[in-house]
């Protein structure tokens, strides 16, 4: 016969392992969601250091609504990041379907100093961008992270924002 403490220790862990299998199914495969930059604008700051304002479209490709905690991002222009933030007011985002988010974020003086120097030595028609996201969901759903990367036209009557 079996002792009570291996009976125990048995059903424990039985226990334990249908547990993650129940948490696995129901949650589970979830697509990341889509995220594209909508609008990148500059707005006035407290201090007097300019800030910016980036609108994204986020997309939730899954039945299952999207509950954000926050998000943490930052947007790089040729190699050099500019503009950083993080946020926790982020909407619920239902299942297929898609909103705008609204993010404030900080400028780096340094990296717009490297970038104008870099400018000034080499012109360009465009400029290469790449934007990063960390998004961290509520409950058990794993980290996501997403990138975009395109250019920004220089030329007069250019199409602004390009993805590649």
């Amino acid at each position: 016969m079996f002792p009570k403490r291996r009976v125990v220790h048995f059903l424990l862990a039985l226990f334990l392992l249908l547990g993650l299998g129940a948490c696995a199914t129901l949650y589970g495969e979830m697509d990341p969601p889509s995220i594209t930059i909508e609008d990148v604008k500059a707005v006035p700051g407290d201090s007097g250091v300019p800030r910016f304002e980036v609108i994204l479209n986020v997309v939730n490709p899954n039945k299952r609504a999207l509950d954000i905690a926050g998000i943490a991002y930052s947007l790089e222009i040729l190699g050099k990041e500019l503009v950083m933030g993080v946020t926790d007011e982020v909407p619920r985002i239902e299942g297929y379907s898609e909103e705008k988010v609204t993010l404030q974020a900080g400028v780096q003086l340094v990296g717009i100093l490297r970038l104008m120097a870099q400018l000034g030595t080499t012109p360009t028609d465009a400029l290469d961008y790449r934007f990063t996201a960390k998004i961290d969901f509520e409950g058990f759903l794993p980290t996501q992270r997403v990138e975009e990367t395109g250019q920004i036209s220089l030329k007069p009557g250019g199409d602004g924002l390009k993805d590649t």
